[in-house]
């Protein structure tokens, strides 16, 4: 099943659940008004809504039904008790300390890097990207990566069962501001202003309905990254990823519980093979300066455009795009939240 949140309805928006084809959509107050109230009772809400998707998805004219527009969106969870990001891929931090001039220790290969973002307001996946300094002074940049929404995770949960508690995949763009990361690192205590709100794709998706694109914990299938209307880069989310979901729970639950509307991110999917291209700047800008001495693309500036988006085997969008511009804005900025 297919689930997205209307920005009506307040800062939680509204649950509706949506066509596979991505073209029609049906509310669910039935059944509950919100997907963290759907989460928070997911083995009763969740035949219920993949019920009612069935339905949707048989009969094109369901009286109840709208045209889906993902204008209308907020993120399928507009805020989150947790988002914990990993850094599954690797080569990603492989390339990104390089760029620092910082050697990778062997244990990166071996126990996940994960730490705790912004989750009490995300962007809907058409706004805009606000950045008071949005022309190079903070090194702006997006990453494309996959995420997923668990339920209620236990303390110290087996590698074995970790799979089952995830409700839900969908994309992300952890937004990053390379310069301010830099900066933040030398104090050796972690992110906060280098990593602003992130965006998610428009629909949550079940792993039921991924079927074969989901396989030993991970989805298999490219991850399309467009800057200004141009591919970036399209690597494979299935490869190169060293830790797979159930992996990061395992890792994320060794000292805490998860509560139901946990969101975990892979990290930034990156590939060895540089012929698929980069779902970032900063490891373009890495591979240039490695090649030519220098690096020649820019982070990100005002009116810059970010498409990300994933197709089945049948060039069908699973997830629907992420789409944003990048803006400058004035200080203080307050986000509209809710409707």
């Amino acid at each position: 099943m297919k689930l997205a949140s209307l920005k009506q309805g307040g800062r939680d928006g509204s649950l509706i659940v949506v066509s596979q084809d991505l073209t029609r959509a049906i509310a669910c107050p039935q059944i509950a008004a919100t997907l963290q109230q759907a989460l928070d009772n997911w083995s009763n809400a969740a035949p219920r809504l993949h019920a009612l998707y069935r339905k949707l998805c048989a009969d094109d004219a369901l009286k109840e039904s709208f045209p889906f527009d993902p204008q209308q969106l907020a993120s399928p969870l507009p805020r989150a008790y947790q988002f914990l990001d990993g850094s599954a891929y690797v080569n990603h931090v492989e390339l990104v300390r390089r760029s620092r001039g910082v050697e990778m220790p062997q244990s990166f290969w071996t126990d996940p890097l994960m730490y705790q973002g912004l989750s009490d307001s995300f962007l809907a996946p058409q706004e805009s990207m606000p950045f008071i300094n949005a022309d190079d002074d903070w090194g702006a940049d997006f990453e494309g990566e996959i995420a997923v929404i668990t339920d209620d995770v236990p303390m110290g949960v087996k590698l074995e069962d970790a799979e089952q508690h995830i409700c839900l995949v969908l994309l992300c763009n952890d937004i990053s501001l390379r310069l301010l990361a830099a900066q933040e690192l030398q104090k050796g205590f972690g992110f906060v202003q280098c990593k602003p709100a992130s965006s998610f794709s428009p629909v949550a998706v079940s792993l039921a309905e991924l079927g074969q694109h989901w396989r030993d914990g991970r989805l298999q299938l490219p991850l399309r990254c467009s800057l200004n209307g141009e591919l970036f880069g399209e690597p494979h989310a299935g490869t190169d990823m060293v830790f797979n979901f159930p992996q990061l729970i395992v890792h994320a639950t060794k000292t805490r519980r998860l509560l139901a509307g946990t969101i975990i991110g892979s990290g930034t999917v990156s590939n060895r093979e540089r012929g698929v291209g980069s779902s970032c700047i900063v490891e373009r800008r890495t591979i240039e300066t490695l090649e030519n001495g220098k690096a020649s693309t820019p982070f990100l500036r005002s009116g810059d455009r970010v498409h990300m988006e994933v197709l089945d085997s049948s060039g069908h969008s699973i997830f629907g795009a992420i789409e944003q511009e990048a803006v400058s804005c004035q200080a203080p900025y307050k986000q509209t939240i809710g409707a």
